[in-house]
């Protein structure tokens, strides 16, 4: 029983990481990390960068036509749409999109800076 005891300590004094934030060098990801957090950095991503002329017109044409958008801007909405679901879908983009995170989380695990507080800096 003691022997699993000290394997229990060492595994969790390894699991923490310099920070206690978790191990820098670990690259598997949670199913949380996989499900919400990978999609929202593409989603994020694609809209930024990717499909912004397209998200730029939408939004010009919502602001010029008001509540009337919903009619108004179906085109650009459309287009807008179709841009952000081709770069959602795309196996290039997503495993870039998921080593960006693993980057940035494992930046996040060696400092305890997060990506918001980093770009603050």
């Amino acid at each position: 029983m003691v022997g699993q005891q000290e394997l229990n300590s060492t595994l969790k004094e390894k699991s923490q990481g310099p920070l206690g934030l978790g191990d820098p060098d670990d690259k598997r990801l949670r199913r949380v990390e996989i499900d919400v957090m990978i999609p929202k950095k593409m989603r994020e991503k694609a809209r930024k960068e990717k499909c912004n002329l397209e998200v730029e017109d939408f939004n010009q044409c919502c602001l010029k036509n008001g509540v009337s958008m919903v009619y108004k801007c179906r085109t650009e909405n459309e287009k807008m749409r179709s841009c952000l679901t081709k770069w959602y879908y795309d196996e290039d983009f997503k495993n870039e999109c998921r080593h960006e995170y693993l980057e940035e989380r494992s930046f996040y695990r060696k400092t305890g800076i997060g990506v918001k507080q980093k770009l603050k800096m």
